[in-house]
Parts: structure tokens; sequence; C-alpha cells
């Protein structure tokens, strides 16, 4: 049973390599699913942090699994273009128009830029996305939503080759995934990375967002949460927006086998580390 204790001392409580090794000893030889996203993406000092701790996890031979959203940037691109936008339950709607310029945002600019910290970084990084070799296979989630896809199939089998030729590579995966039919759809990142933290039996999933994690009514931090309480949250209405499909991903994730999942400010300084190599964590854990 995962135990955690409320503690704000960060990443310093672990004050000698000692203290962190127990923690480190677990999750050594396991895959952790990591998704980034929210405002920090668009602060090139906490990309560059982000890609410094995606590396030292590497070195201590963890298998660190990167799926990136993108929302604030795609949102940037649509309005300089001229294309309104539109969110229904914390998802966007996506016309054609929408979708491609998701692709273009998504699996261009932002895969390259993060690809390239984390190789600046001193890592071994390879950009994907869900449409490489049929990682992730989508259907439509809604007629509402247009071209909003939900996955419908992995094949982690590209991850497995990579990690076969070269131990040190570090996937970095756009959620933009491929209909039965070869089409673009528009896959919510929290979405993807769950289901590929379920289809690679990882040890832990952790989605970085712009909030410290789950908040309770009052607006309180919620540091720990079993599968009952998320249900909750979500039918009594606390949950809102985008917390909604981060919510639903974390119970999918558990269900499919992932030991934990973490809801973790993204924006936090070595929130990473701090949740894997301390007893007290960060954000919230469902688990």
């Amino acid at each position: 049973m995962l135990k955690r204790r409320k503690n704000e001392t960060g990443w310093a409580s672990a004050k000698t390599l000692s203290e962190a090794l127990p923690f480190i000893q677990r999750y050594t030889g396991k895959t952790v699913v990591i998704k980034f996203g929210g405002n920090a993406m668009g602060d090139a000092e906490l990309t560059r942090a982000f890609a410094n701790d995606v590396v030292l996890l590497k070195q201590f031979g963890i298998r660190p699994v990167i799926v990136h959203g993108g929302g604030p940037q795609i949102g940037s691109m649509l309005s300089r273009l001229g294309i309104k936008s539109e969110f229904k339950d914390g998802l966007r709607v996506s016309d054609l128009e929408t979708v491609e310029v998701a692709e273009m945002v998504l699996s261009g600019a932002i895969n390259k830029n993060l690809v390239a910290a984390i190789n600046q970084a001193g890592g071994r990084a390879v950009g994907l996305s869900g449409r490489d070799a049929g990682l992730i296979t989508a259907k439509k989630l809604r007629d509402d939503l247009g071209f909003a896809g939900k996955p419908d199939s992995t094949d982690v089998s590209v991850l497995d080759a990579l990690a076969a030729a070269d131990p040190g590579f570090i996937p970095v995966v756009s959620p933009i995934s491929s209909g039965a039919e070869g089409e673009i759809l528009n896959v919510n990142a929290d979405t993807a990375a769950g289901v590929l933290a379920g289809a690679l039996g990882a040890a832990r999933l952790m989605l970085l967002t712009d909030i410290e994690g789950v908040m309770d009514a009052d607006g309180n931090l919620l540091t720990s949460l079993t599968p009952k309480d998320v249900k909750k949250l979500i039918d009594d209405g606390t949950a809102k927006g985008g917390m909604i499909p981060k919510l639903g991903t974390a119970l999918d994730a558990r269900n499919a086998g992932v030991e934990a999942v973490v809801i973790i400010d993204g924006r936090r300084s070595h929130g990473l580390l701090v949740e894997l190599f301390t007893d007290q964590g960060a954000g919230t854990l469902i688990a």
C-alpha cells in the first residue's frame, strides 16, 4: 500500500543519496509515463528543468516515456490564424481545420522542441506521435466534438523496438493519432498517456498540469484519493473542466494495472523527483 505524508519541504527532504536510494530502487527498471503539458511547456526554464529531471530518471535506471500536450500553444496558433476555438466538458471541439493545426503544433514544433531540450540535457530523445507505427489508433469521441478522438487500440511495439535498439532512448510522444481510415484525430494528452501507461505496464502515471493537484470544494489540496473518492468528486460536480478527463484517465489507468497515478503541478521545481524519491510526494496520489 502506497503511503504519503503531507510535507512541504520538497526535494531537499531527501538530504542524501542514501536517503533517496530506497525510492530509486523501487522504480529502477520500471516504466514511468509522464504527461507534460500546460503553461509549463511555454516556459523555457521550466522545460529545461523538466528535461534535466527526465534525464536523471533515465540515469537512475528508470524508463521514462513522455507524452506531451500543448493546449495553450494550439489555442495561440488558432487565434493567430483567426480560427475560433470551443470547449465542451474540458475537451476541444476539433473541426478539420482545427485538427490540422493541432497536428502541426503538437507533432511539429512542440514535439521537436521537447526532444531538443532532453537531448541538450544529455538524453537521447526520439519524437513520435500516436500515428507512428499504429502506436495509438483512435475513434471519434462524440459527433459534437468533431475530430476529437479517444484511443481504440494501442500497439507499443515501436516503443519496445526503440528500447531493444538502444535502452538509452527516451520516447517523446505527441497524442495526435489516426482513425481506422487514417484520418487525423486529436486525442487528449492525458488520455493518451493513460492508455500507453496501461499498455506498457507502467509503475506510475504522472500527469503534470497547471495546478497543485486535485482540490476539494473549498479549494484545498487533496493529497491522496481512492478510486471511490475520484468517482464522488466527478459525480457531485467538485471536479470541473479539464480535471474531469484527468480523473477519468486516472481511473482507467488504475483499472489497466498501473500501480498509481499522480496529478502534479508541472510548474513546481523538481516535482517529479519530489514525487518519486521522497516519502511525502507531491500533488494528488490516486492509488
